[in-house]
């Protein structure tokens, strides 16, 4: 651990810290549980890089907090190489918990806006996700998913060298029937977690669910649900008491691909190769 955000975290706290606890789980930050000396703990993520992503990390976890929908972690400090928040401890997932879980993440999605996007650029994992939309830009959902999450993404892929013929030919095409793929599911902008998955959330000792790493946009609540599929998806309680609440547009299992790509080509573009027969195949899923 680095001393100066050691310092940094005594200094705040007027307290020294007695003990860190490598916390696993995370690819791309360090984090931790500290102790300190008046036995209260913390949660610390830390990065090698100065930017502002724990910055913006910090904004999501308040733009869904103010909604009082669903738990996140108190945000203490913030700083360019680290977020310090409330420790949550760890409980027991109850019979309810997931149909509590699937309430409470269409309660969140029910806060909606005239504009998809969002106040400020954030991240999605080490990437940058665009949000800010130019004046001329249309409030369309299909053409915001496609620039700022598909264009975006596949142009970075592009630069770092991973597109080959198979996926630059598939996605030149796609850009051609993204209004078509997308018809039937308009709705207005809703704020999302955006970026749900197993990994990034917690259940609290009351048995609550808890919301960690957000990158937070209004977007479609579709390319939501789509991501907690992704990797497995969640219980059959979570999506049954979602429905229950917020019903999905008619069509969304044939739109479930097409939000998929967007995490699939981030994924590439973050951890390399072994995610490129993937973008492939979700590419030429609406193509053949």
């Amino acid at each position: 651990m680095r001393n100066d955000i050691v310092q940094k975290l005594e200094n705040w706290r007027r307290d020294k810290i007695s003990a860190f606890k490598p916390i696993a789980g995370g690819s791309i930050f360090n984090a931790y549980q500290i102790k300190y000396n008046d036995g209260s703990f913390c949660f610390l993520k830390t990065s090698s890089d100065e930017s502002d992503i724990f910055q913006k990390e910090a904004n999501g976890l308040h733009e869904i907090q103010k909604t009082g929908c669903i738990r996140v972690p108190e945000v203490l400090m913030v700083d360019q190489s680290f977020i310090l928040l409330k420790f949550i401890d760890p409980g027991k997932k109850k019979e309810n918990f997931f149909s509590n879980f699937g309430e409470q993440i269409a309660k969140l999605h029910s806060h909606t806006s005239l504009k998809f996007g969002y106040r400020e650029d954030n991240h999605i994992g080490s990437t940058i996700q665009i949000n800010i939309a130019a004046k001329n830009d249309s409030l369309n959902w299909a053409d915001f998913y496609y620039h700022k999450r598909l264009l975006y993404q596949y142009k970075l892929a592009e630069k770092k060298g991973l597109v080959r013929d198979e996926l630059k030919n598939g996605f030149l095409l796609l850009e051609n029937r993204i209004e078509e793929i997308l018809a039937g599911s308009e709705e207005k902008a809703c704020l999302i977690h955006g970026d749900l998955w197993y990994g990034n959330f917690l259940c609290d000792k009351e048995s609550n669910p808890v919301l960690i790493d957000p990158a937070v946009y209004y977007g479609h609540r579709e390319a939501e649900l789509a991501m907690t599929r992704l990797f497995g998806g969640f219980t059959k309680d979570f999506y049954e008491a979602y429905n229950k609440a917020k019903p999905l547009p008619h069509g969304y299992d044939y739109r479930e691909n097409i939000y998929f790509l967007y995490h699939v080509l981030n994924h590439l573009n973050i951890f390399g190769s072994s995610y490129y027969p993937q973008a492939v195949k979700l590419v030429w899923s609406y193509l053949c």
